[in-house]
């Protein structure tokens, strides 16, 4: 990837659809998300289509999709099939793989052989959609092989527009999306880098204390309009964690281009500004 061509690293683009017609989400739900985000984009954009959107506006994007085939009960698309199609698009797009947390040691050798075969540069977790509670000691050792290897965690945090609107949610439990549970693995994996997805609503706080507490805890601003930040996630972004905060979109429900029209309104310094769209991320994912 040749970062002089590239004006920004978008850490979160989801990979909905792939080349065989399956999803990522049901019906349902993924009917439910595009009506939360009113999203006018196409909802389930192949790894193809992906690539030339991100290629036509100069952005690199980081992509995945989510494993919780136990949480969900519905079959996860490949993330070795997203890695291969991602190298083919190597300009443009950096692939992170997804394993199941509850499936155990077979998550380990998937997660192993996902970084050493096909070159995934972290793993994305979703707590609430695989259904488990992330300082629980039985996905201990999940982590301890991501420390090994060097790569990226990066976890949903907040609200989730997945189930949102359905009678009880389709099940899908907020609480395990809470922050605080991850400062529990930054602490016994110091070596881990870890990426708080989203601002975290109705825990900003908590995921601001964490990231400034713990040097190995990053916060991607996806899921959210920027103008929708809460103040003192802005007012950090652009001072104490300036160097701890990346850009992140969430398509295709939010897209890159709305992002960043209300990012250019918000009030943040320029030098920050370059930070936040490009320098953090590629300093994180070693590509500078």
């Amino acid at each position: 990837m040749d970062l002089e061509q590239i004006s920004a690293i978008d850490v979160h683009a989801h990979i909905e659809a792939d080349h065989h017609h399956n999803f990522a989400l049901d019906d349902q739900l993924l009917e439910a998300s595009a009506k939360y985000f009113r999203s006018s984009d196409n909802r389930t954009p192949t790894i193809e289509e992906l690539a030339d959107h991100y290629r036509s506006r100069r952005i690199a994007a980081v992509v995945f999709t989510v494993d919780a085939s136990t949480g969900l009960g519905h079959p996860p698309l490949s993330s070795e099939e997203i890695a291969e199609q991602a190298a083919s698009h190597a300009d443009v797009l950096i692939p992170f793989g997804s394993v199941d947390p509850w499936r155990g040691g077979d998550a380990v050798t998937q997660a192993r052989r996902l970084v050493s075969e096909y070159g995934v540069r972290g793993f994305k977790f979703h707590p609430s959609l695989q259904a488990f509670e992330p300082n629980d000691r039985q996905f201990y050792p999940l982590y301890a092989a991501l420390e090994e290897l060097g790569v990226i965690a990066l976890f949903h945090t907040g609200q989730t527009g997945i189930g949102s609107g359905l009678p009880g949610g389709r099940g899908i439990k907020l609480r395990y999306s809470d922050p605080m549970l991850l400062d529990d693995v930054a602490a016994d994996f110091p070596q881990l880098n870890m990426i708080m997805a989203h601002p975290s609503v109705p825990w900003v706080d908590s995921a601001i204390s964490i990231a400034t507490h713990k040097a190995n805890m990053y916060i991607d601003l996806s899921g959210w309009s920027p103008k929708y930040f809460p103040p003192q996630l802005v007012r950090q972004a652009g001072s104490l964690l300036k160097h701890k905060v990346l850009f992140g979109s969430d398509y295709p429900v939010l897209s890159p281009d709305r992002w960043l029209a209300a990012f250019a309104d918000l009030e943040i310094k320029d030098d920050v500004r370059q930070l936040i769209l490009k320098d953090n991320a590629a300093r994180l994912l070693r590509l500078a």
